[in-house]
């Protein structure tokens, strides 16, 4: 199945770039967009799903879940971003991917994000290990968070938080550089490869992370919630890292707004 959701990846980033530039534009709130790229996306991958694996279940961004027989629920369950990055992708801004992982029983099983930009396929498999374009990934063997490129996100109810940027500010502080790059699927992807050391972010959806999450656990990296504890991908504070900064992440999140000392 993990060649199947690599094949599908890749029809859908191509569909992406086929619509770069030309795709209509509509808001689902403030500042949350949604263009027809997204939707195209989308139909193509549940399509897909749909023709060799009518049982599963698939939960997607733009359509909700979806139940596909009988009205019984699937044990296997198919997490879909037809295009994570929608603000960029709206604005030409190349940073931008499809994220698909297949859950099965509530374990993630396989997750694959592509970047039809660059042409890089990440794709993991658990206890298989992680890879880029076929080779194998690690994360990066940065110790201290003074040394340590982080990245996070902004959620689009950020009118509402008027604190939200404290995390942003302390951790500007305290790490080497950090980035802000409106994609999580694709943060988490270069987590995995070693070209971040940490993410983190409150806010998140489980078609944003899931993909990314298996990657990160697979290229021997560590995942968690702000509290320390195994991640659920249904909530949506989400701290990643290389695992040697991971404590250091999490003495910064304490200093910020949700903070639990």
């Amino acid at each position: 199945m993990l060649n199947f959701a690599v094949q599908i990846a890749r029809e859908a980033g191509g569909l992406l770039m086929q619509h770069l530039g030309a795709a209509k534009i509509t808001n689902k709130g403030d500042i949350d967009l949604v263009t027809e790229a997204d939707v195209a996306s989308e139909n193509l991958i549940i399509e897909r799903i749909r023709s060799y694996y009518p049982q599963h279940g698939i939960l997607a961004e733009e359509s909700g879940e979806a139940v596909l027989v009988g009205g019984k629920r699937s044990d296997w369950k198919w997490i879909i971003d037809p295009l994570d990055g929608t603000t960029n992708y709206a604005h030409g801004y190349p940073c931008f991917c499809v994220s698909i992982a297949l859950e099965h029983e509530g374990v993630l099983e396989i997750g694959v994000v592509y970047d039809p930009v660059r042409d890089e396929m990440f794709a993991a498999e658990r206890g298989k290990g992680a890879t880029l374009n076929s080779r194998t990934i690690r994360v990066s063997e940065v110790d201290e968070l003074n040394k340590a490129m982080v990245c996070t996100g902004f959620p689009y109810n950020v009118r509402e938080r008027p604190n939200f940027a404290v995390d942003f500010t302390n951790f500007t502080m305290a790490a080497q550089a950090v980035r802000r790059d409106g994609s999580a699927a694709i943060d988490l992807a270069y987590v995995a490869c070693g070209r971040f050391d940490g993410f983190w972010e409150d806010g998140l959806n489980p078609w944003d992370t899931a993909a990314g999450v298996l990657l990160i656990q697979e290229a021997r990296g560590r995942v968690t919630n702000f509290d320390d504890q195994p991640l659920d991908i249904y909530t949506a504070k989400v701290l990643c890292s290389n695992g040697l900064i991971h404590d250091a992440m999490r003495a910064v999140l304490r200093q910020g707004p949700y903070g639990r000392l």
